[in-house]
Parts: C-alpha cells; structure tokens; sequence
C-alpha cells in the first residue's frame, strides 16, 4: 500500500489523511511507492498524449482533473545544449506536472478547501486544477509578486491571499491555514505526489531520446521540486535497467538567494540552523527559497548524481532571457537561470528546461 513516510524519523501516515506533514518532526513526507512495471517504451506512441501514459510509473491512474499537461517539445539550442519547452503547459509553466497530481488526489479525498502557497506559478496551477476539479481553492502569495501571476490565478476562481513580507513569510501563513480542519495542503514542498509530477519531465526526455539521457541535467533550484522529481526519474529508469548510467544533476540558484550552493560548497549536509535574513530581491523570484525544507534531499541528490550547484548573476540572467528571445523563445526571468549557468557547455550533452512563459513576468528591466 502506498504511504507517507518521513524521511527523517519513519513515522508513516495513511495518503487518505490530510495530514500535511510529519507529525513529530513536521519535516515533510515521502512517499512509499516502488515502480516495479517499467513503462513500455516500444507502445507508449499508442497511449494518451500526456504525462498520464507513464502511467506504470505514477502514484495515481485514471484522472479526471488532467488538462492535457506533459509531452513538452524537446528542442535543440546549441550541438551540445537543448531545451525541453515546458512554459507549454497548459498554465504555462512546468508546476503543471506536479499540481495535477496533487488535485487529483484532493479530489479523491473531497476536502473542504484546498489551501496552496507560492511565489506565482504553483498557485496558478493548483489555482487551474482546482478548477478544473471544481475544488475550492486559497492561494497565499508573497507581497510583490508578478501581477499577471496573480491575475491569473483570480482568473482561475481562486481567493488570492497576498501576504506581507517575503517567500517564508507565505509559507508560515498557509501553513498555518492548513492546520485547519478539513483543509488539503496542496503544497509542492511537503506532499511527495508533486514530485511523482515532476519526475515526468525525466521520463519525456527518455523517450523522446529513444530510451536514454544526456550526460547532464540542469535544473533551477529553490525548493528543489523538479530535481527531487528528476532525481527520482533518474533513480527508477536505472533500477528498472532502462538506463545505463545516470546523469549529473546541475543545480542552478539565482546568486544573490543561494543557500544551497553555499551550503554544497561548504561540503555541508543541511542547511545552518540559523535562521536567514530577508531573501535578497532577485529577478529569479521562483528560486528565491532561503530555507527549502527539502534541503537535505537536494544537496544528497546531487552528490549522488556526480552533479554540482551553479549560480547566476542578475545581468547573467537579463542576458540569457534577451538572448534566448532572440533564439525565438520568451521566457519568464526564473526559467532561464539555466540557459545563463550551462548555454556555453560544448563538452558533454546538456537539457535545460524553460520552465514558465515570458508573460508571466515581462522582460527583466
């Protein structure tokens, strides 16, 4: 049976709880769940045209909240360094991956409200599926914050609550929130079926490579989402024998909020127990994360991997988002920190993903 388990302390939990967190360390869940069917990759041009048809692969099956997400293009930039195209998603930035499962499984356990935190794009996307699955839905949003981030998700139906302060601030507020009885956290750091969303991005670029990866994958980190999910990609194609070897993780922070690079720099474990400051402001506000709770996770996952951090300036990234406009492709300030990190690379195969669309924020000034 499919649990929540506490990385930390192994205490376990029913999925059909809601609760949202560890109980004794109020870390956040894992989840108990082995892909032991590989995903049949001579058939898988038959099946649905979305992320569903790795379905040997997903904690959940036969949805009914989807909106068509996955199945992003994957484009060359350069002979070494591609793109896989996912501010193509149905909201326009690749947390479709993990939101839909998310609200699939709201929808299964019928809440009261759905309750979701964010710098932007994640609460537009629970914002959609809860929509879609007719879910009530109050997203928490840190003060500043892209005003068409925000429209879109009032466009959605949902109550937008514009807290004070930065990104931590948001999070303590909704979770806060979700303590509240009947209440579904929908939040992508602490419930472990966004990452199951996420890791879909790895398993499209299997295929669409013909059952391989490349040499490397980087990813822009703030709470790690998309690494964790890539990582257990990489980790279960390799258990099941469907690759070789598996790729180095490159994790990409803005500099100026970039606590898990330091922190891998400094050789540590875990980020310090001393509480940060105020985040730096930082034109990449998606990764702007001063204390991700996954942290141990990211930094574990890229040494495993034979990976490493990377960060970016401010003018490092105006320039990447100009430049890969020039290229033909408008994305948002956040999606490109890894076109600004790896764009140069010409010694081994490299994918970076554009993960949200220019007009959610505009070109950088």
């Amino acid at each position: 049976m499919t649990m929540y388990i506490c990385p930390q302390d192994g205490t376990r939990a029913e999925t059909t709880a809601l609760t949202w967190c560890c109980p004794v360390c109020r870390g956040p869940w894992d989840l108990d769940f082995e892909v032991t069917d590989p995903p049949p990759l001579n058939s898988l041009a038959e099946r649905v045209n979305s992320l569903w048809r790795y379905e040997e692969a997903l904690p959940l099956a036969a949805p009914t909240t989807s909106l068509g997400e996955g199945r992003t293009p994957l484009v060359p930039l350069t002979g070494t360094v591609s793109a896989k195209l996912d501010f193509l998603m149905p909201t326009l930035s690749f947390k479709d991956r993990g939101a839909v499962m998310l609200v699939e499984l709201a929808r299964r356990l019928s809440p009261e409200r759905v309750v979701a935190d964010s710098s932007g794009n994640a609460g537009t996307a629970v914002a959609a599926y809860c929509a879609r699955a007719s879910l009530p839905c109050t997203v928490y949003v840190p003060e500043g914050t892209s005003p068409k981030k925000t429209e879109q998700i009032r466009a959605h139906g949902a109550q937008l609550e514009i807290v004070p302060g930065d990104r931590e601030a948001t999070a303590l507020a909704a979770r806060t929130a979700a303590d509240a009885p009947g209440t579904f956290y929908a939040s992508h750091v602490f419930n472990p079926y966004f990452l199951h969303g996420t890791k879909t991005y790895v398993y499209e670029l299997w295929e669409d490579l013909g059952g391989r990866l490349p040499d490397a994958l980087a990813v822009p980190v703030g709470n790690g989402t998309l690494l964790l999910g890539a990582a257990l990609a990489t980790a279960e194609l390799h258990a099941l024998g469907l690759i070789e070897e598996r790729p180095a993780l490159i994790a990409v922070q803005a500099e100026a909020v970039s606590p898990l690079a330091a922190a891998f720099r400094a050789d540590a474990d875990a980020l310090p127990d001393t509480p940060p400051g105020a985040a730096a402001p930082t034109l990449a506000e998606g990764i702007a994360i001063p204390r991700p709770p996954r942290a141990r996770a990211v930094l574990a996952a890229v040494r495993e991997s034979g990976g490493t951090f990377l960060t970016v300036t401010e003018d490092q990234i105006r320039s990447a988002q100009l430049d890969l406009a020039a290229r033909g492709f408008y994305v948002e300030t956040t999606g490109v920190a890894c076109w600004a990190a790896v764009g140069g690379w010409k010694d081994r195969s490299v994918v970076v993903p554009l993960c949200g669309a220019g007009l959610k924020t505009g070109l950088a000034g």
